[in-house]
């Protein structure tokens, strides 16, 4: 008769020590990797769609209104915490469902109209859903915060099908980011207790970053004329509701083991450690 396979205590996020076999823990894992490997994929597609744009505007325009590109998908840990902080249930459905920022991409541009250019043009393409938009640069946030953020969908299509998958994008220029790195390593370095004064000095630091904004895109705009790519003005785009991603057919979606479950089979324990998210708001 085969030996039992081995059991595993691992302890979850809320220090409840459970007992899985090692076979249970890679399937845990495998269902994790699955999951994320689907966002990781539709993050490539959105890349893919800002290269082609970035390339073509470079042939046709002579022009490259995009900066820097950066991209990521959360990390397990991170993953966690979100649940958690949302209070939703950990199954890999339910996340699908309530968790639209799970691969993000960052846009950085020179101007605030390359934003607005770049968003209108990803947004239009037909394959493309647009579920949530949130213009914080015409309404920047209290501390100063602006930037464009928008929830897409966008198809990958697997062995098993399509499938469609979120990706949140966000559109900022130079400066803009510059601050938002700026107050992120604050807010990490005071664990979100910032003293009075510096949260004062970063509104004004905000201030200044847009009134260079402005400046510098009168002088683009009075280098390049009225009419080209880039020297159109910003506006506002209303907020929009969010609307429920579509799920993806059950074939792909692991039905069993939770995340707090695949988390702790693969590290031990759950903790609260992550790389500094792209996301700002919950």
């Amino acid at each position: 008769m085969p030996n039992p396979a081995p059991l595993v205590p691992v302890t979850t996020s809320d220090d409840t020590e459970i007992t899985v076999s090692a076979a249970e823990l890679r399937e845990m894992r495998d269902g994790l990797q699955r999951f994320l490997m689907e966002y990781r994929f539709g993050l490539q597609e959105v890349e893919t769609k800002i290269g082609i744009l970035r390339d073509e505007f470079l042939l046709t325009h002579d022009y490259n209104p995009i900066e820097h590109v950066s991209s990521r998908v959360k990390s397990p840990d991170s993953l966690v915490e979100k649940v958690q902080r949302k209070g939703i249930e950990g199954d890999f459905a339910t996340i699908r469902r309530h968790v639209t920022d799970i691969a993000g991409v960052r846009i950085t541009c020179s101007f605030v109209a390359d934003v607005y250019r770049l968003f209108d043009l990803l947004t239009a393409q037909d394959d493309v859903r647009l579920i949530q938009v949130k213009d914080y640069i015409a309404e920047p946030k209290a501390n100063g915060y602006k930037s464009l953020h928008a929830i897409i969908e966008v198809p990958v299509f697997l062995s098993t099908g399509r499938i469609e998958v979120p990706v949140e994008v966000q559109f900022r220029t130079i400066a803009m980011d510059f601050w938002a790195s700026l107050e992120h390593k604050i807010y990490y370095k005071y664990d979100t207790l910032v003293p009075e004064e510096l949260l004062a000095s970063l509104k004004d630091a905000a201030d200044t970053a847009a009134e260079l904004d402005e400046r510098m895109e009168r002088l683009h705009r009075s280098i390049r004329g009225g009419g080209g790519p880039g020297s159109s003005g910003g506006r506002v785009i209303p907020a929009r509701e969010v609307v429920a991603p579509t799920p993806a057919d059950s074939s792909t979606v692991p039905a069993a083991p939770s995340l707090a479950d695949a988390t702790s089979g693969a590290s031990g324990r759950v903790g609260p450690a992550e790389a500094p998210p792209i996301a700002r708001s919950v």
